[in-house]
């Protein structure tokens, strides 16, 4: 059995992280009910409690005290953390898995990766060895982080750094929410554009998420259960309601969290359960990143409402699938349909047939564009344990050239604030940060935006049936 790590950075990354943990506890409470420690409860929790022969923990009531998350949380502002350990979760993380400072990034690039990387980085490797050393198999490191602040760009990319130096062999999935255009950070576009030099170098894949794409989710989904369309909301669902994840208050972002948490709960699924066809996190790699920076994969969900709290009617099957390939599922504002794929992988949840898979790719394959080099670019995993309350779900990873306006948008906002030089003093001052590294960043960028522009300029070229080659035996 193979474990991960998750590394929380930053305010949005730590309220992503603690609604993960707050599902993940929930889902294990369903399927575990006698509270054992075994293999699914290994890839994500180590069990520390000496005192108890079976090592017993009631899930159901939230007493998790033998149990401790595999995670790491990094913030330079303590609100969140606090909140985390006088909340519900209180006993999951303890004091040697939070790196925390009191002043915060303020939304600059450069003091959260060049200052407090470089204040912190000896601790920071300190907790990642130390928290590796709890593992068996240690496969993969999960960085959720948002683009946008100082915290969670500068020194969530520092982290990533770091996790490639010292555990090259360990594969690093991030999770990175992206601003919105009508973001209240001035200097996102900044921030975004340093960070995406970096996750372009030294993540293994990148799932971009788009703050105003939950938005409109969250709004779809809330406007369905109004009108009656998507079933009834049992009181405090997790779609509005924060109890059981950081503290019993209200917060503005919990349900765009939410689903973002979901995502990571179908994406980790096959590695905490048995199925007849898992997919493992390296065949993600494998098969949907066939070259190395090209790495930013699409995500979509199906049903959105995935939520433990929430009475739904069931959903014919063949429609989850037509879901997962329509805009209004995507995770950025995209529409992968008019655009060109590389690659895509299906996770599938619960009771589903191999065969439904391969209908429904058939069904479906006619009608999306694949580069010419990879008509057959599909990958299937199947997991038999469904989400709570659903007999099934769908999670669809698209390698896509879809993602490519978010950038083009990015780029666009950040030489608006370029060309006037604006804010770049408050950068410049800070040690070891320089004018270089803007022009640098966004050369990257560029670059990033062009590899897809070559794809795309593939769209329409029919495959071509290759020479046959001559084999000597």
């Amino acid at each position: 059995m193979t474990q991960s790590i998750v590394v929380q950075v930053g305010q949005c990354g730590n309220q992503i992280g603690c609604r993960f943990w707050d599902l993940v506890l929930r889902e294990h409470a369903a399927i575990n009910k006698k509270g054992i420690y075994d293999d699914a409860l290994c890839s994500f929790f180590r069990n520390v409690d000496t005192r108890t022969d079976d090592h017993g923990v009631d899930l159901q009531k939230g007493k998790i005290c033998s149990l401790k998350a595999r995670a790491v949380l990094i913030d330079m502002e303590e609100g969140v953390v606090n909140e985390v350990l006088q909340g519900p979760l209180r006993d999951l993380f303890d004091s040697k898995q939070l790196i925390t400072d009191v002043s915060g990034s303020g939304n600059n690039w450069a003091v959260g990766n060049k200052l407090y990387g470089g204040q912190y980085r000896e601790q920071i490797v300190e907790n990642f060895r130390r928290t590796a050393e709890h593992c068996d198999c240690l496969q993969c490191f999960f960085v959720i982080h948002s683009m946008g602040g100082g915290t969670g760009s500068g020194l969530g990319t520092f982290v990533l750094n770091v996790l490639e130096e010292e555990f090259p062999e360990v594969y690093r999935f991030v999770t990175s929410v992206y601003p919105s255009a009508e973001d209240d950070v001035i200097t996102s576009p900044y921030n975004s554009v340093l960070a995406m030099s970096e996750l372009t170098e030294h993540a293994d894949c990148v799932l971009p998420i788009e703050n105003q794409s939950l938005v409109d989710i969250v709004k779809k989904i809330q406007q369905m259960a109004n009108s009656g369309k998507l079933g009834s909301f049992k009181p405090n669902s997790l779609l509005t309601s924060s109890k059981g994840g950081v503290n019993d208050s209200e917060k503005p972002f919990d349900a765009m969290n939410n689903i973002v948490a979901n995502l990571l709960l179908n994406l980790t699924s096959s590695a905490r359960f048995d199925g007849s066809l898992n997919m493992d996190l390296n065949e993600i790699t494998m098969n949907l990143v066939p070259f190395p920076k090209l790495h930013y994969l699409t995500s979509s969900l199906t049903p959105l409402y995935t939520l433990a709290d929430v009475h739904v009617p069931s959903r014919r099957l063949d429609q989850m699938f037509s879901d997962a390939f329509s805009k209004d599922h995507q995770l950025i504002r995209a529409d992968p349909r008019h655009n060109l794929y590389l690659a895509c992988a299906l996770m599938v949840r619960g009771n589903v047939q191999i065969s439904d898979l391969r209908r429904n790719i058939e069904r479906l394959k006619p009608s999306l564009q694949f580069v010419s080099w990879n008509q057959e670019g599909w990958k299937t995993g199947l997991c038999s344990v469904p989400p709570v309350g659903h007999t099934h779900s769908l999670l669809a990873l698209a390698n896509n050239t879809c993602v490519k306006p978010t950038f083009i948008e990015l780029r666009d906002r950040f030489h608006k604030l370029y060309r006037k030089k604006a804010h770049l003093h408050h950068y410049l001052q800070v040690d070891g940060m320089e004018q270089s590294c803007f022009t640098q960043a966004l050369s990257s960028l560029s670059s990033l935006i062009e590899e897809y522009n070559q794809l795309d300029a593939t769209k329409g070229i029919p495959m071509q049936t290759p020479d046959r080659l001559n084999i000597a035996l």
